[in-house]
């Protein structure tokens, strides 16, 4: 298991899921090491997301619309013929990743969009579903950094699926960094999916420094 003051391994992000029609688009060039326990190898993790993703009979398509840091975002999903209701949104910045998996193995599957804001921090944000029984786009909520958590953060967030957990990764800054040289090393914190009252929240369980 690594440790504080440990250089930060790679690893690998779950298989991209993808439906047979819509190919997933090449991974930018951006790698993010995380930490996953067993094999560790490189993967590029902050990946253009795909428009189409599928898991489990389900189809999830996303669009979004207009140009600029606001857009429209548009999510549309199937099962066996059968649309869901369509969600659509504000975007505030970019899409710069996605990703489909049973985050919780109760056999539904979870869409999850990251998302980069057009500020110089980079902060970064995660938009999820989760495809109910009953033909509905659950909405999953990701709580805000606060306490331990948050201490030296200052954006510049990646984002991961490994296994049926949520890796998140930023720089730490120390008082006095600038923006471009943080100087306290890399904090990630994983989270877990679990149920709340009108649908599913992110919870952290877990953290780990490099330095």
């Amino acid at each position: 298991m690594p440790r504080m003051g440990d250089a930060a391994p790679a690893l690998s992000r779950n298989p991209a899921r993808t439906s047979p029609t819509s190919p997933a688009m090449p991974f930018a060039s951006r790698l993010l090491p995380l930490v996953l326990l067993g094999e560790l190898s490189s993967a590029a993790l902050a990946a253009t997301p795909a428009t189409s993703l599928s898991l489990q009979g389900v189809t999830f398509n996303v669009k979004t619309k207009g140009e600029g840091s606001v857009q429209q975002l548009v999510v549309k999903a199937s099962e066996k013929g059968h649309a869901y209701p369509v969600v659509k949104q504000e975007l505030l910045g970019s899409l710069t990743g996605s990703e489909v998996e049973d985050l919780n193995s109760d056999g539904r599957p979870e869409l999850l969009l990251f998302v980069t804001d057009a500020g110089s921090g980079s902060y970064g944000s995660v938009l999820g579903w989760s495809a109910s029984k009953g033909h509905t786009l659950l909405p999953i909520t990701m709580p805000e950094l606060s306490g331990k958590w948050a201490k030296g953060y200052m954006g510049h967030d990646q984002f991961a699926v490994v296994e049926t957990s949520l890796m998140r990764r930023f720089p730490i800054y120390r008082p006095g960094d600038t923006n471009a040289k943080p100087t306290g090393g890399t904090r990630q914190i994983s989270y877990k999916l679990e149920a709340g009252e009108a649908g599913f929240l992110f919870k952290p369980v877990g953290e780990t420094t490099f330095r």
